[in-house]
């Protein structure tokens, strides 16, 4: 059998906290409830008495919940304490605190954006909205022209992450979705990355048009292992320019 949470801690050697035993183990009633997002925590969960804990401990377990978002509280008439939905964002947020002092590196990222990028290409062949194409092409358009400074070239690059991002809210996997979402946000966070991307370059900008517009027109025929192909041709081609540009900006180098 799977285990839980606590027995994970527990044998990691991490000593929980009253209020963090008491939030997991309302959690788990969420759970083993069924409760959505929206339905209301029933009162006995609720009540120290019930809990067997005091009213101080049960206040900092819902606050550590409400942290961690997974419950809400609204005052006033028909108020009280509802389950709530993480949002994606909020989880990728959490997860770049924990990579703030131990970075991955750019090989880090790339390894896994070749393996996940063209799943997530194949995964929405043949499947995507003219609406969803035209935000695509919203994308390409942002940096058809030439940057005339730092800052619209580095607004450019953040479009062509934006491209990506746009694939992965349509992709039906929830778990590649997300983590292609963490890989992009990740490199947008690394230092080296940001002034990488300031960096004037007029060929990387029209190999990056040449790979989405053509990626774009697969996408549309709904030739799956052709929108691999050339997802994972753009994705190696992102990881050697990138490395070489880092490794110029190394000391020493």
């Amino acid at each position: 059998m799977p285990q839980t949470q606590p027995e994970n801690d527990q044998k990691q050697g991490r000593r929980l906290r009253r209020p963090d035993k008491v939030a997991q183990q309302i959690r788990e009633r969420i759970v083993e409830a069924n409760l959505q997002p929206g339905d209301r925590l029933p009162n006995d969960w609720l009540q120290p008495e019930v809990v067997k804990v005091s009213r101080g401990t049960l206040r900092e377990a819902l606050k550590v919940l409400e942290f961690q978002g997974l419950i809400t509280t609204k005052s006033g008439p028909g108020g009280g304490i509802f389950v709530s939905a993480v949002e994606p964002g909020e989880a990728i947020r959490l997860l770049d605190n924990l990579f703030l002092f131990n970075t991955p590196t750019i090989s880090d990222i790339y390894a896994l954006r070749k393996q996940l990028e063209p799943e997530l290409a194949a995964s929405v062949a043949g499947s995507l909205s003219e609406e969803t194409f035209v935000a695509l092409q919203g994308c390409i358009r942002l940096y058809e022209d030439e940057p005339k400074t730092a800052e619209e070239e580095y607004a450019q690059r953040l479009a062509e992450l934006e491209f990506h991002e746009e694939l992965a809210r349509h992709c039906p996997n929830p778990l590649l979705a997300f983590t292609c979402n963490f890989l992009l946000s990740l490199l947008r966070d690394m230092t080296v990355c940001r002034s990488i991307y300031k960096e004037p370059n007029p060929a990387l900008r029209e190999t990056g048009l040449h790979y989405q517009v053509r990626l774009l027109r697969t996408i549309k025929a709904g030739d799956k292992q052709l929108c691999r192909d050339i997802m994972r041709e753009h994705m190696e081609h992102a990881e050697v320019y990138m490395l070489e540009r880092a490794t110029m900006r190394t000391p020493g180098k």
